[in-house]
């Protein structure tokens, strides 16, 4: 049986986990999942999997993570990024007001449904929800990184970061067996 390679993206709200995973799957040929979108409505104050110590260790015991992403994004462009950004609720698409906007404003490119704004991305909300990122992050982020599995990325462009996580990458998943069937799991 072929071994699976398993990752996980990390970072807070905004920070371009949804991006950096679309690229790697299109890039790599993988598949990935997104908590935020799977679990958002049942999971209260936004916690997904594994946002949380517990959950992390939970997971190893499944399954043993080959390499975890973590993005490291200044508050302020979070902030920007998340108050121009907007969301068709039925697919999970994000569209950003700057940068990738909808061809037709307030209406999803593919079906004309009405965007939304969650109100957690809404500037006030932001903060806190940065703040819980971080004091519930820090743990995961250790054990991660005393598995010896943890590459952190930082920076203010996704396209920025992306070259680099794309050599990661590269170099990781040829160390793999080349039948591997393999998947992205997002945070």
């Amino acid at each position: 049986m072929a071994k699976l390679f398993r990752a996980a993206i990390m970072g807070p709200p905004g920070s371009g986990k949804g991006t950096i995973s679309k690229r790697i799957a299109q890039s790599f040929g993988l598949q990935y999942l997104s908590s935020g979108h799977y679990l958002r409505e049942s999971i209260a104050a936004n916690t997904g999997f594994p946002r949380t110590l517990a959950q992390a260790q939970a997971l190893n015991s499944l399954y043993q993570l080959d390499l975890v992403i973590s993005l490291n994004i200044p508050y302020e462009t979070l902030r920007e990024r998340l108050s121009d950004r907007w969301i068709h609720p039925a697919s999970g698409r994000v569209y950003n007001m700057g940068f990738n906007p909808p061809r037709v404003q307030g209406k999803d490119d593919i079906t004309g449904e009405p965007l939304i704004q969650h109100d957690d991305d809404k500037p006030e909300a932001l903060m806190a929800r940065l703040r819980h990122y971080k004091d519930v992050a820090k743990p995961v982020i250790d054990l991660y990184k005393s598995q010896g599995v943890l590459h952190s990325f930082s920076g203010t462009e996704t396209d920025r970061i992306w070259p680099y996580i794309n050599s990661l990458l590269s170099t990781k998943m040829h160390t793999q067996p080349s039948d591997a069937y393999s998947k992205i799991l997002m945070q």
